[in-house]
């Protein structure tokens, strides 16, 4: 039998030292022969091949603008290959849902690779970096990553040295886990990663929103808390402690979240768990004077109202006097701001914990200005940060040659040709600033600490951004989905229809059509704003929107119908049918 370290021709000290370490190991030697059978250069002769005379199209990203734009490209005009470390586009307005067993996970899922589109190509993987010169993406092969279907609070290499770093990215290379694609256009759509404020534990302890696999520990954890809780053993502070949810984040996703397992309990936990529905609590946390800020405040209270009949507590940064808007019994002032999110129930230094075997039940305590919250789990949805792929791109300067650069905001770019260029980006949101046709815009390396509004600018004619990552310069839009969307069909339309003779780019800029905010309430009620739905004149009653159930059967149809295949626009009214006849599955695996 051959020797089943092959790797170690190689010479590397740090390698070495692992496999010395870990010679006894199984898994070692299962995951030294695995590399061993990858021991070769990147063979891209088959998509090189299969180009032919198109131009190729890099997409870096699986989300809402990536994955529609792969889908509208022509593929008699481009070749086009995704980057991603997920194999599939997530519909996340209906992750709320699956994370309650409304509806199953495959329902809030699109692969990327489908016999409805086999010139789409993918590779599996983080993009690493960009050489804008010789237009290349450098890229690391992730279908074992254990962070490939997580959702990501900070950078995969955080707290890693950097001379650890590049000796570990060096033997990826060697192994074939690192190789160059080439490109004739790139559109960066990475999206963005979960803002966590650097609050301590949160990235630890916390439950995201963002993917499926979030979405299924999410539903395990619920089901765990009121397993561990059924138990004879558990004593009744266990047993509150283990029953309190707590959402941080007053948005959509959190509210939708929030109101999806109020359902859970009051329709069918109250038939299978009868003598703990009582001591379930739903509270959410948000440094916002109010919930759902971006809708009319009048549909804001009454989304409030819903909430509190259905018993979900409310904690914003002010408590109003009003009887419509209070929540908090006493009334009063008080800040919501998290401080910590630590395993184990409350308890003072020194003491000990409210009750015997708190901390092995997995229960986990919220600190907030005004005191300890224990909780059962604590859902985090805060909004978005830069993702660490953008931050990398936009701290390095790049050499670039002048016909590498097209003529956006300056009046001659010959000044600038002997110096390096940077990527611009948002001073506030820290993202890629873009010009109205999604060009990534760049300023000369001299110009970094001019503000934006005064930094010479061009543009990169062949390098584009949608999505969360990219904002257009002096043109603020609504980082949602149908942003994304939008932007996604605006550029594959002007992409499509651009030849060697004519430039659809040209005298056309993006102009974003509001469609309006939808969010559902629970108890089979719904919020929709309208376009323009703040008291606009001529819509009569619906001038602010719609809310109850009408708005409800608009929420369910509108997402039913942006479903993007026949299977899901299938199977979720299916899985709606079945659960409403026979309760959610509240299978735990």
């Amino acid at each position: 039998m051959p020797s089943p370290l092959p790797v170690q021709r190689f010479s590397s000290p740090l390698l070495n030292i692992l496999l010395q370490s870990s010679k006894h190991s199984p898994l070692t030697s299962t995951v030294t022969r695995r590399r061993a059978h990858t021991i070769s250069n990147a063979d891209l002769t088959h998509l090189d091949a299969d180009k032919g005379d198109r131009e190729r199209v890099v997409i870096l990203g699986s989300g809402w603008a990536g994955y529609i734009l792969s889908r509208r490209l022509s593929p008699k005009k481009y070749q086009t290959i995704v980057i991603s470390p997920r194999s599939y586009f997530v519909f996340t307005p209906l992750l709320t849902s699956t994370a309650v067993g409304t509806l199953e996970f495959r329902t809030a899922m699109e692969p990327v690779r489908s016999r409805a589109y086999p010139g789409v190509h993918l590779m599996q993987g983080w993009a690493d970096s960009v050489d804008f010169t010789n237009q290349k993406v450098t890229m690391e092969g992730v279908v074992l990553d254990r962070h490939q279907v997580h959702a990501l609070a900070e950078s995969r290499d955080a707290g890693e040295a950097s001379e650890e770093l590049e000796i570990e990215k060096n033997e990826q290379r060697r192994a074939g886990k690192r190789w160059d694609v080439g490109y004739d256009k790139l559109v960066l759509a990475v999206g963005a990663y979960n803002r966590t404020f650097k609050t301590k534990g949160v990235k630890e302890n916390a439950y995201f929103m963002k993917d499926v696999r979030d979405a299924r520990k999410i539903r395990k954890r619920v089901l765990e808390c009121f397993e561990i809780a059924a138990l004879p053993t558990s004593s009744e502070e266990l047993r509150r402690q283990l029953l309190r949810f707590a959402v941080v984040g007053g948005g959509p996703t959190g509210m939708e979240f929030a109101a999806e397992l109020s359902d859970l309990v009051n329709e069918d936990f109250k038939k299978l768990y009868p003598e703990l529905v009582p001591l379930v609590k739903v509270v959410v946390l948000d440094v916002a004077p109010r919930v759902l800020s971006m809708f009319d405040e009048s549909l804001s209270e009454y989304a409030v109202r819903t909430y509190h009949r259905a018993g979900i507590e409310i904690k914003t940064y002010v408590f109003l006097k009003s009887q419509s808007m209070t929540i908090n019994s006493n009334n009063q002032r008080s800040s919501c701001s998290v401080e910590e999110l630590r395993p184990g129930l409350p308890h003072s230094p020194g003491e000990q914990p409210l009750c015997e075997g708190d901390e092995g039940e997995g229960c986990y305590t919220l600190r907030t200005k005004d005191g300890d919250l224990g909780v059962g789990m604590c859902v985090w949805s805060t909004g978005n940060m830069r993702n660490p792929f953008i931050r990398k791109l936009t701290t390095h300067p790049i050499p670039l040659p002048p016909s590498a650069v097209a003529d956006a905001h300056l009046s001659s770019t010959s000044q600038h040709e002997t110096e390096p260029w940077m990527l611009s980006r948002n001073p506030y949101s820290a993202s890629l600033l873009v010009d109205e046709k999604f060009r990534v815009l760049i300023h000369p390396n001299s110009a970094s600490e001019t503000s934006v509004d005064e930094q010479p600018q061009a543009a990169l004619p062949n390098v584009f951004a949608i999505g969360d990552n990219a904002s257009i310069r002096n043109k603020p839009l609504p980082v949602t989905a149908q942003t994304a969307k939008q932007e996604a069909q605006w550029l594959s339309a002007r992409l499509n229809n651009t030849t060697e003779t004519h430039n659809d780019f040209e005298g056309r800029y993006f102009e974003f059509r509001d469609m309006g905010l939808m969010t559902y309430l629970g108890d089979w009620k719904g919020l929709l704003q309208v376009p323009g739905g703040s008291g606009e004149k001529g819509l009569g009653k619906w001038a602010k929107g719609l809310r109850g159930r009408v708005a409800w059967l608009v929420w369910r149809g509108a997402y039913l119908g942006l479903s993007f295949s026949w299977r899901n626009r299938v199977l979720i009214p299916v899985y709606w049918v079945l659960n409403w006849a026979f309760g959610r599955d509240i299978t735990r695996f």
